[in-house]
This record gives C-alpha cells, sequence and structure tokens, in this order.
C-alpha cells in the first residue's frame, strides 16, 4: 500500500492532519490484521539492531583505518551499505524520535535531550503492531516516557550503563542483570526472538545498544584489541578551527582541555592534574562487583602508573599528553564498539540456526555518527561530516542484491515509512522521510525523482559541549551551514576539502554556488515547515538572558500575580524609561514584566514551555512580540504569526482562565514605506483574526505613536523602534480602558 504524496504534508492544518492520521491508522490496522494468515506470513520480520554513537569510520565496510567489523560487515556483504546516510539532529533522544516518527525535531516535539517524547503521536511500531507484527523495543531508549507501540519492551534507564545494568521493566519495577550490558540485551533480544520463531504473525524488534556511549567501557575480553600507541591519529586532530565559523573555538568537546580523569582517562583516586583533566569520576567502575574490578585494574593499572609516572617527571609534551588521551579514548571506544559486532555475528547467527533469514529484513545503523579525535573532538551534534552521517546496512534476502553500494541521500526520518512499505502498511501522509524500497529495488541506486538534499538542524544551546544552534542541508558535493547566534554562513566543497576544514562562503568563485544553496536551504525548511518561529530556542548561553530569566522564574514561583506582560525588548523597556509610568498605571495590580530584550516569538514559546509559568493564573496577559522576527531575519508575516499563535496555544493550556490582551507588534522605521513596518502590518493583518472576543482580545496602538503622515517621531520612538518615557505613558493610556474592560 503506498502513500500519495503531498508538496507538503505539513500544509495540512495540524488538527485535520491529526484526525486524517488516527483514521488511516485505525484504517491500516483494520485492513492488514484482517489478512489471511498466509499473506500475513509472507511479510518480512523486521530486526533493527541500533547503536549509539557508532561513527562510520569505525566500522570496516566503511573503510575503517582504525578496527575491524567482521559480523557488520558481514550485512554489507550480504547485502547493501549506504554511504550518504544522514541524521537529521546529531544527539541521541533527537535522532531516536526521528526515527519512531519518521519526522524532523521540529515536528516530532523532541529537540533537544531532556525534552519528553509524545508517544500519543503516531509512530511506526504503532502501526505495524495494527498491522499484525509482533513488537518489541529492548535496550536503550532515552525518551523520558515509557514507550508505545510495542507488545512487549526493557528498556535501560536514561542513558543506562555498561556493568551490571538496570532495565525497566513494563510494569515501571527495575532489574539489574549481572554481567555486560550489550551482551544482556543481545540475550533479551534472542529470548524474545526465540519466543515469535513459530508464530503465524511476523515480527519487529527493535534491539538498541548503549555501546559506545560515552563514558567508554569495554567488555574485559575486549581489553587490549586495539592497544594503546597502535591507533592512526586523524590528520585533524590538533586542529586550530581556522577559516570556519568563530563558534568552532567555543567548544567544549575537545581531547585536549575538556578529557575527564576517571569518566574518560580512567584513573582512580582524586585528580592530580586539573589543568589536564576534567573532575568527573568513573561511575562504571563503581558498579563492578569484585571480580570485575580485579580484571579492570590488572588491564588499566599498568598503563596509568605509567603515564602519571611520565607525568610527575615532566617529561610529556602538552602534544604528548593529548596524544595519550586520543590512545586511551579510542582504546575504550573501539573495545566498546566491539562488542556490539559480536552481538551483530550472534543475532545473524541464530536467525541462521532458527531458518528465519530468508524471511527476516536485518538493518543496522547508529543514532548518529561521533568524532573520532576529527577536529580534535569526541561527541557529535557539529553539522560536519564524522557526526552528521550514520550508518545503513541493510541485508534482505532475494530482495537486496549483495555487495549493493548506494550513494543515495538517505535520512533516519525515512526508517519508519521503510518499515511501513516492507510491511505493506499505509505510511502516514504526516511522515516527512520516503521509504527506501524504491532504492532497494533499484539496487541501491537513485531513482529519478530522489532527493537532492538533506536537511539538518540541532537545538541544543548553552549545553554540555557548548555547541550552538545551526542549521544546515547537505547535497552530494556541498555543505551549507548557518549559526543563527552570529548570522555566520559556512560552505564546504566535500570533493575537494572531505574533511571540511577551509568554509568557502567568502570565496568570490562560489558565490553562485553559495546562492543556489541558500535558496535551496530557504526551499527545504518550507518544505518540510521548519518554521523558526514555532520551534523553542533558548538563549541560554547570553549570561545576562539567563539571569534574568532565572530571576523572573523565582517571582513566577512566589506567584500572587494578576498582571503579566509578555515580550520583548520593548516590553522589557518599562523597567527602563517606562519605570515611572508602569509604577504609575500597574505597580499596585500584582504585575510581572516578562519582557526579554531580543526575543522573538520562538524564544517566548521556550520561556513558557521551559518556566514556572504554571505556577501562576494571572487574571490578564498583554502579549506583544515579533518586531524581532522581522528586524532580526525579515520573517514572512504568516510564519511569525504562526509563532504568536504558538504563543496563544500554550497560554491556553496552562492558564485557561487568563484573558489574553494580544496587542498589534507595534510600528517601526521612520517611514510609512520602512520594509520592517510594512512586514509588521502583516503580521498585525493575520494576529487580529486570533482574537475570539472571549478568552483572546486584540488591540492595535500603532497609530497612536504615529504622526498624521505616519511616521514615528523622534520625541516619542527614539530610534524608530524603542519608547521614551512618553511613549510609554502613551502604551498605557491608551491601553488602560481595555484593561477595565477586562476586569483589571
Amino acid at each position: 500500500m503506498k502513500r500519495s504524496v503531498k508538496a507538503n504534508a505539513a500544509s495540512t492544518p495540524p488538527m485535520s492532519r491529526a484526525r486524517s492520521t488516527a483514521w488511516m491508522t485505525l484504517l491500516c490496522g483494520m485492513v492488514l490484521t484482517c489478512l489471511p494468515i498466509s499473506q500475513a506470513a509472507s511479510r518480512p520480520n523486521i530486526v533493527f539492531v541500533f547503536s549509539d554513537d557508532h561513527a562510520v569510520q569505525a566500522i570496516g565496510a566503511y573503510g575503517s583505518k582504525v578496527n575491524r567489523t567482521p559480523h557488520i560487515d558481514r550485512l554489507a556483504h550480504e547485502g547493501a551499505l549506504y554511504v550518504n546516510s544522514f541524521c537529521a539532529n546529531s544527539i541521541c533522544g533527537p535522532s531516536r524520535a526521528c526515527i519512531l516518527t519518521g519526522k524532523h525535531s521540529h515536528l516530532n516535539g523532541f529537540l533537544r535531550n531532556g525534552d519528553r517524547f509524545d508517544g500519543t503521536q503516531t509512530t511506526f511500531p504503532k502501526i505495524l503492531s495494527q498491522s499484525g507484527y509482533h513488537t518489541a523495543m529492548i535496550g536503550k531508549w532515552h525518551l523520558g516516557t515509557d514507550p508505545t507501540g510495542f507488545d512487549y519492551w526493557e528498556i535501560l534507564p536514561g542513558q543506562g550503563s555498561y556493568y551490571n545494568p538496570d532495565f525497566i521493566q513494563m510494569d515501571g519495577t527495575r532489574k539489574r542483570y549481572q554481567g555486560y550490558c550489550t551482551d544482556q540485551i543481545t540475550d533479551l533480544a534472542i529470548e524474545w526472538m526465540d519466543k515469535q520463531k513459530d508464530s503465524d504473525k511476523p515480527f519487529l524488534l527493535m534491539c538498541q545498544h548503549k555501546a559506545p556511549h560515552r563514558n567508554w567501557s569495554p567488555h574485559p575480553r575486549h581489553f587490549g584489541k586495539y592497544p594503546m600507541g597502535s591507533i592512526p591519529e586523524p590528520e585533524s586532530l590538533f586542529d586550530d578551527y581556522a577559516g570556519r565559523s568563530s563558534l568552532l573555538k567555543e567548544n567544549e568537546m575537545t581531547l585536549k582541555d575538556h578529557f575527564h580523569w576517571g569518566h574518560d582517562s580512567k584513573f582512580h583516586g582524586d585528580n592530580l592534574y586539573t589543568q589536564h583533566f576534567g573532575p568527573l569520576g568513573n561511575g562504571e567502575y563503581r558498579r563492578m562487583n569484585p571480580e570485575q574490578k580485579a580484571a579492570w585494574d590488572a588491564y588499566y593499572e599498568p598503563e596509568n602508573q605509567s603515564f602519571l609516572h611520565q607525568m610527575k617527571e615532566g617529561s610529556l609534551s602538552e602534544k604528548e599528553i593529548t596524544q595519550w588521551k586520543y590512545q586511551r579514548y579510542m582504546h575504550d571506544y573501539l573495545g566498546s564498539v566491539q562488542a556490539v559486532d559480536d552481538s551483530v555475528g550472534r543475532i545473524l547467527d541464530y536467525l541462521d540456526q532458527n531458518q528465519l533469514s530468508e524471511n527476516t529484513i536485518v538493518i543496522y545503523s547508529s543514532d548518529q555518527g561521533f568524532y573520532l579525535g576529527e577536529h580534535g573532538w569526541y561527541d557529535k551534534r557539529w553539522m560536519f561530516e564524522e557526526s552528521l552521517k550514520m550508518p545503513f546496512l541493510v541485508r534482505w534476502p532475494g530482495k537486496i542484491q549483495p555487495g549493493t553500494r548506494s550513494e543515495a541521500l538517505i535520512q533516519n526520518i525515512d526508517y519508519g515509512p521503510t518499515f511501513l512499505d516492507i510491511a505493506g502498511a499505509s505510511i502516514p501522509e504526516e511522515m516527512q522521510g520516503r521509504s527506501l524500497k524504491p532504492l532497494f529495488e533499484n539496487g541501491g541506486g537513485k531513482t529519478s525523482d530522489w532527493r537532492d538534499a538533506i536537511y539538518y538542524a540541532y537545538y541544543e544551546n548553552a549545553a554540555v559541549h557548548a555547541v550552538p544552534i545551526h542549521d544546515g542541508i547537505r547535497t552530494q558535493n556541498h555543505k551549507l551551514m548557518y549559526f543563527p547566534r552570529n548570522g555566520e554562513w559556512n560552505l564546504f566543497d566535500l570533493k575537494n576539502d572531505p574533511h571540511e576544514m577551509q568554509s568557502l562562503h567568502q570565496d568570490q568563485t562560489y558565490q553562485p554556488v553559495l546562492t543556489a544553496l541558500k535558496q535551496r536551504y530557504q526551499d527545504i525548511k518550507t518544505f518540510y515547515d521548519a518554521n523558526s518561529a514555532v520551534i523553542p530556542q533558548t538563549r541560554g548561553d547570553e549570561p545576562w538572558w539567563r539571569q534574568r530569566d532565572q530571576a523572573k522564574n523565582n517571582l513566577l514561583k512566589e506567584g500572587n500575580i494578576d498582571l503579566a506582560f509578555i515580550g520583548d525588548s520593548i516590553t522589557q523597556g518599562w523597567e527602563g524609561s517606562g519605570k515611572a509610568i508602569w509604577e504609575q498605571y500597574y505597580g499596585n495590580r500584582k504585575p510581572i514584566n516578562l519582557g526579554f530584550g531580543g526575543d522573538r516569538t520562538e524564544h517566548v514559546i521556550w520561556r513558557l514551555n521551559k518556566g514556572a509559568w504554571n505556577r501562576i493564573q494571572p487574571k490578564i496577559a498583554v502579549v506583544m512580540i515579533g518586531t524581532n522576527n522581522t528586524g532580526h531575519k525579515m520573517q514572512a508575516p504568516a510564519e511569525t504569526a504562526q509563532g504568536v499563535e504558538r504563543i496563544l496555544s500554550i497560554l491556553e493550556e496552562r492558564a485557561p482562565d487568563t484573558k489574553v490582551l494580544l496587542l498589534g507588534v507595534f510600528p517601526r522605521g521612520r517611514s510609512l514605506h520602512d520594509r520592517g513596518r510594512v512586514i509588521n502590518q502583516g503580521i498585525n493583518q493575520i494576529i487580529r483574526r486570533f482574537a475570539d472576543g472571549k478568552r483572546v482580545h486584540y488591540l492595535d496602538l500603532g497609530d497612536h505613536f504615529l504622526n498624521p503622515n505616519g511616521e514615528c517621531p523622534e520625541d516619542i520612538m527614539p530610534d524608530a523602534l524603542h519608547l521614551n518615557e512618553q511613549g510609554y505613558r502613551i502604551w498605557a493610556e491608551a491601553m488602560e480602558p481595555k484593561l477595565k474592560e477586562l476586569g483589571l
């Protein structure tokens, strides 16, 4: 069963999409669960083996120079390897959410680690379950809520542990297994498959490993498999970040400066060299039983003591210390990978031994790539190739030609649609990914209508590793990145500069390429409905903003608020030029000023979602936001209006009894025909329709600030944007009748 694809699924109103998806899902389940057993049984089993942070450059089939992965490689030899496989958001939880929903992060709602996955939304396991599949999820989940759509699940809490791991059971209890996590997950996966092998129903198994996530802790059988000093260093281990965005230098994920004493380096006791190592200890070691600790120490301590002796003697240079860290990192990382490769081998052997291989499609992937010292880094997040790329190897006997190698651009949002297509289920229109089945049937080659570019977006800010928000597109030969914090673009020619060492965005010979890719970037964002005005965004990397946010949250927690102003610098100005007017009109009305200079709609959305707003139920909320969407981005009025609409929706959900006074965005620019002024008028034309006369009321005060010629006079708006004291008095006097009408 196929779907009819629209140019932009997001063009359907959200509620309409939700209803149509619900009906589609129900119909899908009704149709496929009624199939004759013989036909249902012909549908393939799906085994999805998924690791965490496994870089393609640490897989033999992808040309690894540092390790060997014979069992994962077997999938490439007996099936297909996709060399241009990419994630949509290079971080653990978001990548998993993209896979489950077939949607980019901004639509599935899981943008950054720490979010909570909305398990009520449509996911491919739910549809497969309704379509007659047994479904199971075993291993790392990391989405904050319990799995939905699975007949059986047993998951690690959070990141989980390598040694003697705990697993959350379906009844909410926890069970501790003695042993090594990768092996335990494999045992549970095989045990579950063994219970399904005689069933008339096909099965979906999601076997998801913690490994090789930090802190990398190998099984003893892999100690020394890749000895210290034997692992080749990447050319960019000592990258100075020249020639690219200035933000690269702010990262906190280098081996040189951000490697920890116990957590990463595996030393015991107090940190003896704080200038070289961070403070985190080794939590995995604390979980070990005496026998495990003895085996651990027997391997690590001789090397540790040798290094510490050299440090004490002062015989190591800064470069040599970093090189030692790299070798320790890679030994542990590759040792953790090796257990995953063992797991794949065990699963493939089980399928072979139980005559399940011929009717089972097996996929190996990871939630994103990882930096193995490239650019001096560990971790992921940045849109450079090492973390953007994710492995995708697939074996489907009789359907995929052994040894297939594909260069088609695929993405993790494609996994769900692919599994549904393989199972003969309808693909919901809301899923943004595309089925890979046509590629499988085309020998891995691109079909004539296949995508020319993928979209990537990273949303964490002021978080671990200090990687800024950025997004971009990746084509067959080029990559364009955009960093909104400082408005920088980076452009890379991947054919001539595969290691991405020099941005060409200022190179005159590449200006036609830059112009074309900027247009493609905008078009793709529109296609995926990636409207920044509605995507929650923090500015927590700005100290003043973070401090103000904390101070305002403290006031919200105290409660006793009747009047809340929500907005940007114009609203914040009540504490500056408008302070005396504020005291005169609002001082005794239990007010709070939630204006933040520079905020756009997306920042207000973030603050309402993450802050303490749910502690209060003010009588009235005055909302005026959007002029920075105009001034900073010249954003289309319809996009900014969507952001305003989302704010109203959040307020309705969190404070249903609060009346909202929505103000039209104030005029800006001296001239009546100022571009920013015209855009703001476009915003107001749309948002006035959000008023229902009951909960939401609209008031446009713009004309009060203008002279008869439609100009913003300097004696009211000195900079043609912000108000002086006289301007705030005009605002207060003009708004007062409406506040009284609303009962304040």
